[in-house]
């Protein structure tokens, strides 16, 4: 007992989480709000071109299908790497290269 007091130092609490490891200190402000409405909105659009059940002209379509279910993800995974640990694993210079 007594030849482990001097050196040891008590263990330093961990900073409390939202569960799942998420975090919102990389989105603070109105960065969030934004991030989210981003997400939803280009949602909604994948959505609504999946109810268009009959187009005579249907390149535009398809190109509006493929980026905005394009936008979509990215947009989550934008989300999930601002509001998980991946931040500090990736590194701030790689999450700016992204």
């Amino acid at each position: 007992g007594a030849v482990y007091n001097p050196t040891t130092e008590p263990e330093a609490k961990r900073p409390r989480r939202l569960p799942l490891g998420c975090t919102l200190r990389h989105l603070r402000g109105w960065r969030l709000p934004v991030k989210v409405f981003q997400t939803i909105f280009s949602l909604v659009a994948v959505v609504c071109e999946e109810l268009v059940q009959e187009c005579y002209n249907c390149s535009p379509l398809y190109y509006f299908e493929f980026a905005s279910c394009s936008a979509f993800l990215l947009s989550l995974l934008f989300l999930y790497v601002y509001c998980t640990d991946l931040y500090e694993s990736l590194g701030e210079g790689k999450v700016r290269k992204l």
